[in-house]
């Protein structure tokens, strides 16, 4: 099991929200602390590589988990 420092659950919640969610959360996090997210969303993991690629912060490997996803997003090492 992937350590975490904090969840997020968007379960249930329709695109774009689950990554609005996550951005905020992010947020409140320190540089290198891994936020664990669950979504329902079907395009989430797709979603989630997109915006870790064009933020810089790192999605680890999604995992299935009952209809949706567990996606940990560990927040960039140089972000504030």
């Amino acid at each position: 099991m992937q350590h975490f420092d904090a969840e997020l659950d968007a379960r249930g919640v329709p695109c774009p929200l689950p990554l609005l969610k996550t951005k905020q959360a992010l947020s409140g996090l320190a540089a290198g602390q891994v936020l664990r997210v669950l979504a329902t969303d079907s395009a989430a993991p797709r979603d989630f590589a997109a915006y870790a690629e064009a933020t810089g912060h790192v999605l680890l490997q999604p995992e299935p988990l009952d209809g949706g996803f567990v996606l940990y997003l560990r927040k960039r090492e140089d972000a504030v």
